[in-house]
């Protein structure tokens, strides 16, 4: 099995971008970016960050209900209590401690000009993944990375959350 170093990836393509950026030519407008007057990848949905909590007493396992604004809802579970805890601060922008491996991507951002502007979840097999977009001098893509820490940082960044559509639940309507 081979083991991937995301940070390495990313320090490496900022490295790239040092020696390839020329400030003299134009930007390329990129194609990931998410503008406001973009449409949206028709198998994705926007959700936001509904609920963040705990699946048991100790406050070891996370678990997060994500929802689109028509109702539809996806809860993830089997992460740590960590990860779950840090989301809650970030939706309340309480960014003050962040783990070092965030500030270590918050760091590779700033010193490589770039900014995250969306990930997008999806199934791998029995496990939930991420994709990770970046823009700025160069656009990056960092793909299937934990959905947790993905879901961590959007949050941090305030970056957009998309889900493919077909993991996504109408939310059951309890009849009393």
């Amino acid at each position: 099995m081979k083991i991937i170093n995301p940070f390495g990836i990313l320090k490496n393509e900022c490295q790239k971008l040092k020696k390839s950026t020329k400030p003299d030519l134009p930007l390329k407008e990129s194609e990931s970016t998410l503008r406001i007057d973009q449409s949206l990848d028709l198998d994705y949905d926007l959700v936001k960050i509904q609920q963040v909590g705990f699946t048991d007493p100790f406050a070891m396992q996370g678990v997060l209900v994500l929802k689109t604004d028509d109702g539809k809802e996806f809860p993830i579970s089997a992460f740590s209590g960590e990860v779950a805890r840090y989301i809650s601060n970030f939706i309340n922008t309480k960014r003050d401690s962040l783990p070092t491996i965030y500030h270590m991507i918050e760091q590779i951002c700033e010193e490589c000009e770039l900014l995250m502007v969306k990930i997008k979840l999806y199934q791998s097999g029995n496990a939930l993944r991420a994709n990770l977009y970046f823009t700025g001098k160069k656009d990056l893509v960092l793909r299937n990375f934990r959905a947790s820490d993905a879901v961590a940082l959007a949050a941090f960044y305030s970056a957009p959350i998309l889900i493919r559509k077909d993991l996504l639940k109408e939310k059951a309507i309890v009849k009393q």
